[in-house]
C-alpha cells in the first residue's frame, strides 16, 4: 500500500504518452498539472507522479519499481497491450507468478525513462 509513488522522468511528453496509454485500462488518468510535474490517478486522487528531470542533469532517473493495483487479470492484460502499444518494453508478459503467491496475476513493462513498472491482481 502507498499513499503516493513519484518517478522522475527526463522527457514529460513522451512518458505521459506511455503512462496515459498503459495506465487507461486500470481506470487512471491525469489528475492535476504543477509546472513541469504531473499527477495520475483516479479522477480527484493523484497518487502517481513524474517530475521531470532535465536531460542535462546527470542525475538521470533508473531503477524505480512500481506496481498499480488491477481489478481483474483483463486489466492487467489490456495494461500489459496498452503500454506495449505505447512504447514500452516487455519486462514480463501477463500470467501468474505463483513464486510470489498462488494468485499473484501481473504483468511487466519497462517505461521510456528505464523503470520496472507492473500491474497486478490477487484472485481469479
Amino acid at each position: 500500500m502507498y499513499d503516493h509513488v513519484g518517478l522522475r522522468v527526463q522527457d514529460l511528453a513522451r512518458s505521459l504518452r506511455f503512462y496515459e496509454a498503459a495506465l487507461a485500462p486500470l481506470g487512471y488518468g491525469v489528475c492535476v498539472r504543477y509546472g513541469d510535474d504531473v499527477g495520475i490517478g483516479k479522477p480527484g486522487t493523484p497518487k502517481f507522479w513524474l517530475h521531470t528531470v532535465p536531460v542535462s542533469n546527470t542525475d538521470k532517473p533508473r531503477g524505480a519499481h512500481v506496481a498499480f493495483a488491477a481489478a481483474s487479470r483483463a486489466e492487467v492484460d489490456r495494461f500489459y497491450a496498452a503500454g506495449i502499444e505505447a512504447g514500452g518494453v516487455d519486462n514480463g508478459a501477463p500470467g501468474l507468478r505463483l513464486d510470489y503467491s498462488p494468485d499473484y496475476y501481473g504483468a511487466f513493462l519497462i517505461d521510456p525513462d528505464g523503470n520496472n513498472i507492473e500491474a497486478v491482481t490477487f484472485g481469479a
